[in-house]
């Protein structure tokens, strides 16, 4: 082959941590309280049963990956398995959801700075950042990995040390005077469900959003060492720790404080510290913040310039995104991010802060697209690879079953932000961009100009 291929760098530390990671953002830091509000605490149940659906759809994406590790992923099995038009769509879909995370990162850096510098503009940090994490991009898919795995460190080690510290003050009154706050937060103020079954449900699709990213992992199996082992190790053992941390996370917090007392106290993770006699708590939970904005930012970056190397390579785009560096980064794919995060800076100087955050909620339903492509191509794998499914290792449980159920149950959810009011507009601008992809994808006959079935697999498929 005479191109140059994507190194495999990643080391198994990198893709753990990049896995765990990759669904922790600065929403659960800041924004729980308001996924609170919706239905109080039985938002830990719907973070529950929204982490089983999103376990089976990394089973079915850990299925794939085990026999065909390559880059792009789910972009690259829904040209292959359901359609070019999937693979067009899925590749497009994730390119937009995480240049809008990332182009809001960029922002919330800028504006968690000003906790520290009142008076220094916030497109000043954001623009540094950027730069840096380019940088980090551009030299090696080495550094994004160590970069991400100190990220996502910090991040889990102070969920961890507020569950501790939450568990201390709840059981054994560590905080507060040696009396012990109990679980009556749980049931008193309205109960469980605060806000009806009604409430449950809208708060599902906030739910399920937060979870946007944990297939950012199969993105990785072009560049990953050892991909089979690797891989299937990422996704096996993630799940659940997510499920630890979020539940973990939600559940000190609703037990600590009542339910609707969260909006007077600003982050949830501030006061939690606070209370149990951490006073430095406001400017450590702002570090922490600003940290996971960076990795989001340099997740969205990795990501989406995987998705233009994957349109490059499949002809779905024009060809210089195929083209990789000497050191083994897609070079013109990741430009092409960094110009939509310098777009994200120039908002952060020009628009109002709520349009921006109508602009970022919309990439919810593009970012579900990969769900539902890496469930329907999953089927599809199985018919046409029986043979190798008898001693398959990492099979997805109950399947087909577990696929059409997933499908349902996010059916379900985009109906939710349908019938609430708040997210609908969301939800109509993410049908109006995937609107434009297909329209893009025959106006400009990228069903005439793609390569053909055998030429794809021999390109995309990392040896």
């Amino acid at each position: 082959m005479a191109k140059k291929d994507l190194n495999r760098d990643l080391k198994s530390r990198h893709i753990q941590m990049i896995a765990l990671g990759g669904t922790i953002g600065v929403g659960l830091f800041m924004g729980s309280a308001s996924t609170i509000q919706w239905t109080g605490p039985s938002v830990m149940l719907a973070y529950a049963i929204s982490g089983v659906f999103i376990f089976l759809i990394m089973r079915a994406m850990g299925e794939m990956l085990y026999v065909e590790p390559s880059t792009g992923s789910f972009a690259t099995f829904g040209y292959k398995y359901i359609h070019p038009l999937a693979g067009y769509m899925t590749a497009w879909s994730n390119w937009f959801q995480w240049v809008i995370v990332g182009m809001a990162e960029i922002i919330a850096v800028g504006t968690y700075m000003q906790y520290w510098f009142p008076d220094l503009p916030p497109w000043i940090p954001g623009f540094i950042a950027m730069i840096i994490l380019g940088a980090a991009n551009l030299i090696s898919v080495k550094s994004f990995g160590e970069i991400e795995f100190w990220f996502a460190l910090i991040k889990i080690v102070t969920i961890i040390l507020m569950i501790v510290a939450g568990i201390g003050l709840i059981f054994f009154g560590i905080g507060n005077g040696g009396e012990a706050i109990g679980l009556s937060n749980l049931w008193e103020h309205g109960g469980l469900f605060t806000g009806g079954w009604k409430g449950f449900f809208f708060a599902l699709s906030l739910v399920v959003a937060a979870y946007q990213g944990v297939e950012l992992v199969g993105i990785t199996a072009g560049e990953a060492k050892d991909p089979k082992k690797t891989l299937t190790k990422a996704i096996q053992s993630t799940i659940w720790r997510i499920l630890i941390f979020y539940i973990g996370a939600i559940f000190v917090i609703v037990t600590v404080y009542p339910w609707d007392q969260l909006n007077a106290i600003g982050s949830p993770f501030v006061a939690t510290f606070a209370k149990v006699g951490i006073t430095a708590a406001a400017g450590f939970i702002n570090f922490v913040v600003i940290t996971a904005a960076m990795s989001g930012c340099n997740s969205g970056i990795y990501s989406a310039g995987r998705m233009l190397y994957t349109l490059g390579i499949n002809g779905q785009a024009p060809k210089f995104f195929a083209k990789v560096s000497h050191g083994g980064v897609p070079l013109f794919g990741t430009f092409g991010v960094l110009i939509g995060l310098a777009i994200g800076v120039v908002l952060s100087y020009i628009a109002p802060e709520n349009l921006f955050v109508h602009v970022y909620s919309a990439s919810v339903l593009p970012g579900m697209i990969p769900w539902f492509v890496i469930l329907i191509s999953q089927i599809q794998f199985r018919k046409r690879n029986r043979a190798k499914m008898d001693h398959h290792p990492f099979k997805m449980p109950f399947a087909p079953f577990t696929n059409y159920l997933t499908i349902a149950f996010l059916l379900m959810v985009l109906i939710g932000m349908w019938v609430n009011e708040e997210t609908r507009i969301s939800l109509i601008v993410g049908i109006g961009f995937l609107a434009v992809v297909v329209i893009s994808y025959y106006a400009f006959r990228i069903d005439k100009r793609v390569r053909t079935h055998d030429q794809k697999d021999d390109e995309v498929m990392i040896q």
